[in-house]
């Protein structure tokens, strides 16, 4: 079943056209990579789908049912940062006009501290945490509301390569309750190892398919 669907898609800044006519599905269980140079609008197909720019031509279709959780590339978060990394993982746990949570989003909040191994650092303030950490704190948030769609936004971009695969090996737990994933990266031997579609942007158009498929685009782009 199709928790995103973007059918025939153009986006466009004045007379600027980032791209046109793009079109794909993402299934349940999906991990869907965006590979492609910078320049070719992976980031204004993210801010397309969050709502955050309205497409020229097209459609996005995305069901009632389909929650998005939302990793950016970047934060801008120094070692001030007051909020320890239970607290900001909480932020996002809020279904009442309460000025406190309840239980349930307590019990919640904790059982996401757990399973994203963050419990040992759960009182540390944010600002002190190192960048793997830092990053899995942003993924649990993200995922606290319990979304049917992850949207990666090079969310291993600054971390090194231990710490990378760490990161989405986590994520691959929580598709085993049915999560969905678009994850955009530069890094090719990521989207082999974890990807299952590919969807690669270039300046002159778009190619997708089973991962696969994506040696034949990393051949053509050597």
């Amino acid at each position: 079943m199709a928790v995103l669907s973007v059918d025939d898609l153009t986006v466009a800044y004045g007379e600027h056209t980032v791209f046109s006519d793009l079109s794909f599905t993402i299934n349940d269980g999906d991990f869907l990579v965006v590979v492609g140079e910078n320049g070719v609008g992976k980031t204004t197909l993210v801010k397309a789908l969050l709502g955050e720019l309205k497409p020229r031509s097209g459609s996005i279709d995305i069901p009632q049912s389909t929650k998005i959780g939302y990793v950016p590339q970047f934060r801008n978060l120094d070692e001030e940062y007051p909020l320890s990394v239970r607290d900001f993982v909480g932020l996002n746990s809020r279904k009442s006009n309460l000025p406190w949570l309840t239980k349930k989003e307590r019990h919640d909040l904790d059982r996401m501290i757990k399973e994203t191994d963050l419990t040992d650092i759960a009182q540390r303030p944010l600002g002190l945490a190192s960048g793997g950490e830092k990053q899995r704190a942003y993924l649990a948030q993200a995922l606290l509301p319990n979304p049917r769609l992850l949207i990666l936004d090079e969310s291993t971009a600054s971390l090194d390569n231990e710490m990378k695969y760490n990161l989405l090996d986590l994520v691959t737990r929580f598709q085993e309750n049915g999560l969905s994933v678009m994850f955009i990266t530069h890094d090719w031997d990521l989207a082999r190892h974890y990807g299952t579609r590919y969807l690669h942007l270039t300046s002159d158009g778009y190619a997708t398919g089973s991962i696969d498929e994506i040696q034949n685009i990393e051949e053509g782009n050597e």
